[in-house]
């Protein structure tokens, strides 16, 4: 078992670059884009469609109304649909299925804290409680073992790292 010192990760340049591209990302698909394909789509519905149809104009008779009419309905109706496809459809399973079979360490131990302490705890445990269930004694190896394993619980739990650091 391996004690490092209690300290925060410093970032690599290549690692920050990472980390930028990575928000980048997130911050255009899931805001920037999200807002301009909602602001282009209100923009091209109500001016190449309402617009150029007097039946749909005279419900929707600026631009101002239909924006009001799209926010008003539209909003809740988006929010409905997308609570049935996270609770009522099987998108949302068939969608962490995928993700879930893609993701190795949903089939391995995660390195880190789950391979240094939680697992070899898991182990001494189960192991001291077979011999508990055959009226035996842990060993002071093994009660050695534990009290190391605590000790990293609480190293831990102190906001140390545990076990070897990926650079």
């Amino acid at each position: 078992m391996v004690l490092l010192e209690n300290k925060k990760r410093k970032s690599t340049k290549q690692n920050l670059a990472y980390r930028t591209w990575f928000y980048f990302r997130q911050g255009w698909s899931i805001y920037f884009a999200f807002i301009i394909a909602a602001v282009n789509t209100m923009i091209t519905t109500y001016y190449l469609a309402i617009e150029k149809i007097p039946a749909l104009k005279s419900i929707f008779p600026s631009f101002e109304y239909y924006l009001a009419v799209f926010v008003i309905i539209g909003i809740p109706l988006l929010i409905s649909i997308g609570y049935f496809h996270f609770k009522r459809t099987a998108g949302f399973a068939a969608e962490t299925e995928v993700t879930v079979e893609s993701n190795p360490y949903m089939y391995r131990i995660r390195p880190g804290h789950d391979t240094a302490v939680l697992f070899p705890f898991f182990l001494l445990f189960t192991k001291v409680m077979i011999k508990y269930s055959q009226n035996e004694k842990p060993t002071k190896d093994d009660l050695i073992l534990m009290k190391e394993l605590q000790n990293q619980m609480k190293f831990l739990i102190d906001g140390g790292i545990v076990g070897k650091e990926k650079k």
